[in-house]
C-alpha cells in the first residue's frame, strides 16, 4: 500500500531496514495496529532489483519490510522503539552473521513529520545507552519501494517448521521480545 492510499484509509506507511526482511517481518507483523507488512528493497540504482542481484552487493539497495499502521493504535514511535530492539543498531552492514550493505540499518520516511519522529528517536536510543556504541543507522527519504520475490512474503510463518535459519535466528528473537 502506497503512502497516499494508507493515507486515504487512515492508516500510514513507513519503511524499515534492520537486517535480514524475514526477520524484521516476523517481528512487525505481530504488533497490535500493524496492518500489513511487505518484505521488499529500496535505497538502490537499479530497476526492479531481484534477490540474486541484491545479494551481490552492487545494486545499493537495502532489504526492507513497508509496514502499514493504524497510527490510532500504534504510534510511529511505538513501532521503532520495538525495531531499536529487534536488531543491533549500530553495526555497520551487517546483523549477525549476514554482512553487506543490503543488511544496513536504516529507516526510509515518507513525511517531513516521519523524518524528525525517526531523528528524535535515533536520538533518544543513543542517549538512553541501551547499546554501548552509537547508533549508525541511516535516516533518509523513501524511494521507490521494489516488492520482493513471493517466497520471501510471510517467510517466518510459511517456514519455521522447515527452515534451519527460522529456528536458530528468527524464533529466539521472537523469544528475547516476548512475541511467541
Amino acid at each position: 500500500m502506497k503512502q497516499g492510499e494508507a493515507a486515504a484509509q487512515g492508516k500510514d506507511v513507513i519503511t524499515l531496514g534492520g537486517g535480514c526482511f524475514w526477520c524484521t517481518e516476523a517481528v512487525m507483523e505481530r504488533l497490535e495496529g500493524v496492518t500489513d507488512v511487505v518484505s521488499g528493497y529500496m535505497g538502490g540504482h537499479v530497476e526492479n532489483p531481484t534477490y540474486e542481484q541484491i545479494g551481490t552487493k552492487t545494486t545499493g539497495h537495502a532489504e526492507v519490510i513497508q509496514v502499514t499502521f493504524d497510527p490510532a493504535k500504534i504510534t510511529l514511535g511505538e513501532i521503532l522503539d520495538v525495531f531499536w530492539q529487534a536488531h543491533d543498531p549500530t553495526t555497520l552492514n551487517q546483523q549477525g552473521a549476514d554482512k553487506g550493505p543490503q543488511y544496513r540499518s536504516v529507516i526510509f520516511y515518507h513525511s517531513p513529520e516521519q523524518r524528525n519522529i525517526a531523528m528524535q528517536s535515533k536520538a533518544a536510543l543513543d542517549a538512553s545507552k541501551v547499546y554501548e556504541n552509537p547508533s549508525v543507522t541511516e535516516i533518509s527519504e523513501a524511494s521507490t519501494f521494489w516488492v520482493a520475490e513471493d517466497y520471501h512474503q510471510n517467510y517466518y510463518e510459511l517456514n519455521k517448521d522447515t527452515n534451519p535459519y527460522c529456528r536458530v535466528v528468527i524464533s529466539p528473537k521472537l523469544k528475547k521480545l516476548g512475541m511467541e
